[in-house]
């Protein structure tokens, strides 16, 4: 009777918490899922701004390469989940960009493109868009981890085999400015 009186005292105790590590690990989950949205918005982007490039630069062949390459590198992060091969795809292709904005100096006609004016306002925006997601991402994993780590709350969390969730961590490229895409020079 006693084991009864316990088991239950126990279940009442870390019962109400089951519903709240349920939400909050499909809140860090939709967070996530917005990084990959913005990550996935932002190598489309720049596809679009290699091809408007590519129709007037076209000994830049390297150039566009190397961001081909970095565009598949994250689309392959993403469909991995894992928030730190993402993070380090974003990187590569930051540094890709980085190339391509280089490369581009050099031809005051593609400066001057009215398409490719377009796409480097939408590539700022969905920067903007991917720090938003990380820090939205960030604050609903802490959340998460921290209430799985309470206690009593940390007894269904063990029953029910729920996990601390990954931070969306900047890597040392990453964690300085954002990637500048400044064609106007």
């Amino acid at each position: 009777m006693r084991v009864i009186v316990a088991v239950a005292a126990v279940l009442s105790l870390t019962g109400c918490g089951y519903n709240t590590i349920q939400s909050n690990d499909e809140a860090a989950a939709a967070a996530k899922q917005q990084i990959e949205v913005q990550l996935q918005r932002r190598a489309d982007l720049i596809g679009n701004l290699v091809e408007t490039v590519k129709g007037q630069a076209q000994q830049e062949l390297e150039v566009f390469t190397r961001v081909a390459e970095a565009r598949a590198g994250v689309t392959n992060a993403i469909r991995s989940g894992s928030p730190a091969e993402m993070a380090n795809a974003n990187d590569q292709l930051t540094a890709a960009v980085r190339g391509l904005t280089i490369a581009v100096e050099a031809y005051p006609q593609i400066k001057s493109d009215q398409a490719f004016l377009r796409l480097q306002d939408e590539l700022t925006g969905t920067e903007n868009r991917i720090a938003v997601a990380r820090t939205d991402y960030n604050e609903v994993v802490q959340r998460h981890n921290t209430y799985i780590r309470r206690f009593p709350v940390v007894i269904t969390a063990k029953i029910v085999g729920a996990k601390s969730r990954e931070y969306f961590e900047a890597t040392t490229a990453a964690s300085g400015e954002p990637p500048k895409v400044d064609f106007k020079k």
